[in-house]
């Protein structure tokens, strides 16, 4: 802590010098030099304390000692009480003790003097008001403990442990916990690189198994006969037609060419016997057919003909096995140079080999397994490796919300049914509350500081606030029964207010309060209002001006530290708040129709929104209404979603929840599709969006996503029209 303390009083002083605060910069020094808590450093509040025993200064040492009470000690639990209050009375005797060692007698004297009305009623001083007047204190039983040096530093050290047990365990404002975070964020890296090694190497594990099977087993099982051609000699190849007959009537099925042959050698003449492996030509045996001739001459004449050709058989046989060992060494040679390029290259994926696979690769991983595309050119290295994709199907209805807590540890889920699903993920994906709504509802947050607690807006003019691991409602508050649509909800990040974002019943109410079969532009064109609440009392605060016209906001979002708000509205502008003020900073017309989703950046620098133009959009918050650039998304990814059936059945969805959403560091975004999400990687302006992986799996157009990160590993979510919702774990792959 103390390393940590003493470089933020650095930063923040070259902060003070950087913006020219002078005045403040003065004040600052002069107070870390004064400061009397030594940058909570223990020895140097102990030194202190010491000096002032040994300087006789009595009214220093109370006044620092009451200090630390005020500073450290009060803030402790009543059961370290004790414990501070017998290191107070040690203190003042180590300071009697000391006085009455180097013969200060008045010193000792003016103690009790000045404490006397403190220490009169306390049963341990009770002995210690007759120690000035005993002629050889250090002698007396009672006090000669105190007056050893073993009892003097026992109390020093006994002092500083406890101060220094003391700062460890306090709390510190977040600013301090930056040292402690980076630690940890490097020892997570240093985790994960040793987990991206361990994947590397059981992925080229697999792949050499996986040749190795290939080569044990060819996709087509060729006849016993043919298989074994490539070990045989002239003379065996000319007797193949008649071995291949008679192997058809005398050999069980699954025997080999080889095998009949040592079985028929018996019934010619004796030789000695072949070595172990050794093949036929090899050991010169001379091969006999099944099928004896009818007299001794010819069988004198087969004889001959195949002596006069050992010699032939052998040199092909010879030739033929230095043939296989020269390919087997290439092969080798070829399948080290291929693992060690793997390895090197940290898993770079190479062009395949001409044999096919036996099973094509999923749907998931296709995009992952294709390596070359159509002109011949090797595709770029993926950013991201799938690991897993699991499913949730509780839900039976299209969903509305899909949204993971800011912990990362649940999921809260909504279907237009109203029935609302908590559940957890890691490491078993578990439901752990269920509820349903009477009432229809159009909006859900998590609340940031108590992540247990969810925020839900019906089409009924109400906002409920409701608790997770009691699964009751807390609360239920009514906004304004004029305008009963409460479209977005958004919790601040500190936790203590959120915005609720209030409409009238649209242009086509019924197509409102339940599942639209048709939707028109323009329906959302009604009034409304943004009010900002506070989380503990559940109060409306104020009312936000909505410039020009008060109208209905679809989406809302902070920044990371709440200080602004930015809205998309139903008339296609974006307003950017000033949460400290209460007021609209800056406000432009960024679509044409409707703003359905709107993101900060990861630098907050921009705002990132998709209309219902079907655009996504950067903009420049430094300058109002300026476009970075623009990128035209596919239809499914911004809807409406319509989900055709038999019989002309069809279903259409109006956007409701999040469109897209964002990793860890803002490089890429996930986006709905028909099958699944859609991992686009974000460029400059010339290219600005670049498909990298699909995220397949559905089988009904993906309405919302979510993105939960982890350091690399991250968690996508997409949630269908068919009340299915994928988790897609992801591993980002470091250039």
């Amino acid at each position: 802590m103390t390393s940590a303390v003493e470089l933020t009083d650095e930063l923040v002083r070259e902060y003070l010098i950087f913006r020219g605060f002078i005045s403040t910069l003065k004040h600052f020094d002069a107070d870390v030099k004064a400061d009397k808590e030594k940058r909570f450093r223990g020895d140097k509040i102990v030194d202190q304390l010491h000096q002032f025993v040994q300087s006789y200064d009595l009214a220093s040492l109370r006044d620092y000692w009451g200090y630390l009470e005020r500073r450290l000690f009060s803030r402790l639990e009543d059961v370290y009480r004790p414990t501070v209050i017998k290191l107070k009375n040690s203190l003042f005797r180590y300071f009697l003790v000391h006085a009455l060692q180097t013969s200060r007698l008045d010193k000792a004297q003016e103690f009790f003097q000045k404490q006397a009305a403190e220490l009169q009623n306390q049963a341990e001083w009770k002995d210690w008001f007759m120690l000035p007047f005993l002629p050889n204190p250090d002698l007396n039983p009672a006090f000669a403990t105190y007056f050893s040096r073993q009892w003097a530093d026992t109390f020093l050290v006994s002092l500083h442990n406890f101060l220094s047990v003391l700062f460890q365990c306090m709390p510190v404002p977040t600013l301090l916990n930056f040292d402690a975070d980076c630690q940890r964020i490097s020892l997570l890296q240093e985790e994960n690189e040793l987990y991206r090694q361990k994947l590397f190497a059981v992925q080229v594990e697999m792949h050499r198994l996986r040749k190795e099977d290939e080569e044990e087993c060819p996709p087509h099982k060729l006849p016993a006969y043919v298989s074994n051609m490539d070990r045989l000699g002239d003379s065996e190849l000319a007797m193949m037609p008649n071995q291949r007959n008679a192997s058809q009537f005398s050999q069980p099925r699954g025997s080999s060419f080889l095998s009949s042959l040592l079985s028929q050698s018996k019934k010619g003449p004796t030789k000695p016997p072949q070595s172990a492996g050794a093949s036929p030509t090899q050991s010169g045996m001379p091969l006999v057919a099944k099928k004896e001739p009818p007299n001794n001459q010819s069988t004198k004449a087969k004889e001959v003909t195949t002596s006069t050709r050992d010699g032939k058989n052998v040199a092909l046989s010879e030739y033929s096995s230095v043939q296989r060992q020269r390919r087997i060494q290439d092969h080798g040679k070829e399948r080290k140079e291929l693992l060690s390029r793997l390895v090197t290259q940290s898993g770079e994926k190479k062009a395949e080999s001409t044999v096919p696979e036996a099973e094509a690769p999923s749907e998931l991983h296709a995009d992952q397994t294709q390596t070359k595309v159509s002109d011949g050119k090797t595709k770029p290295e993926q950013s991201f490796i799938v690991l897993s994709q699991e499913e949730y199907a509780e839900h039976h209805s299209s969903i509305v919300h899909c949204r993971v807590d800011c912990s990362g540890r649940r999921i809260a889920s909504l279907d237009v049914d109203g029935v609302i699903k908590v559940w957890s993920f890691n490491p078993l994906m578990q439901t752990k509350a269920s509820a349903i709504s009477k009432s229809p509802l159009l909006s859900l947050e998590w609340a940031t500081k108590r992540d247990r607690l969810l925020l839900l807006g019906s089409a009924v003019g109400t906002v409920r606030l409701y608790d997770t691991e009691a699964k009751k409602n807390l609360c239920e508050i009514s906004i304004d029964e004029s305008m009963p649509r409460i479209l977005s909800l958004a919790c601040s990040p500190s936790g203590i207010s959120f915005v609720c974002s209030a409409a009238a019943l649209s242009l086509a109410t019924q197509q409102d309060l339940t599942t639209p079969s048709t939707i028109e532009k323009g329906l959302n064109q009604v009034p409304g209002k943004l009010l900002l609440w506070d989380t503990k009392t559940m109060k409306q605060q104020l009312q936000f001006s909505l410039e020009p016209d008060p109208i209905a906001i679809n989406c809302t979002a902070f920044n990371h530290n709440g200080n602004l708000l930015v809205t998309g509205a139903a008339d296609g502008f974006i307003r950017l708040f000033d949460m400290q003020q209460h007021q609209c900073a800056m406000s432009w017309k960024a679509h044409d129709g409707e703003v359905y989703s709107v993101e900060f950046s990861y630098d907050e620098n921009a705002v990132f929104s998709i209309g219902e133009d079907g655009k996504f959009i950067q903009w420049n918050i430094h300058k109002s209404g300026q476009k970075v650039y623009e990128y035209l998304l596919p239809s499914e990814a911004t809807g409406p979603f319509i989900l055709s059936g038999f019989s002309g059945y069809k279903q259409v969805q109006a956007p409701r929840g999040r469109l897209f959403a964002f990793d860890s560091e803002g490089n890429y975004m996930l986006t709905c599709s028909t099958s699944g999400g859609v991992i686009y990687k974000l460029n400059n302006e010339e290219k600005p969006l670049e498909s990298c992986l699909l995220l397949g799996g559905h089988r009904a157009p993906v309405v919302t996503v979510d993105w939960c990160t982890a350091m690399d590993c991250g968690t996508c979510l997409t949630a269908s029209m068919d009340g299915k919702i994928k988790l897609t774990t992801l591993l980002a792959q470091k250039s």
